[in-house]
């Protein structure tokens, strides 16, 4: 159950930061509301507090995220983008969660 808890809290993690990303790329590239700051800058706290909320070592949270991220950026870049993924973006994304797992997951001495 922990690892689902895990798991659910890295997507939730991984899509306030694209979102406190993505904004200011649609201020900045496509010319879009600089108002777009203010919901990005909630979103980027979001994000940090979120990472937060792990009970292990920052460092191993931050690495295992990473993996997450990429399932979730790949995801973004198929519904938002419109960009299907290819096979090797999802050869890509199951090698990333692979090592999130490990590093997450693995048994470690008390």
């Amino acid at each position: 159950m922990v690892e689902v808890k895990t798991i659910g809290l890295f997507f939730v993690t991984a899509v306030a930061e694209i979102l406190g990303c993505y904004l200011p790329y649609l201020w900045l590239k496509e010319g879009k509301s600089i108002w777009l700051l203010l919901p990005a800058a909630f979103f980027l706290a979001l994000f940090a507090w979120l990472l937060s909320l792990h009970p292990t070592a920052a460092g191993r949270v931050y690495a295992a995220y990473g993996g997450v991220y990429i399932l979730v950026a790949i995801g973004w870049l198929w519904l938002v983008d419109g960009i299907r993924p290819t096979l090797w973006d999802i050869v890509g994304v199951s090698v990333a969660l692979v090592g999130m797992a490990i590093i997450m997951f693995a048994p470690r001495a008390a």
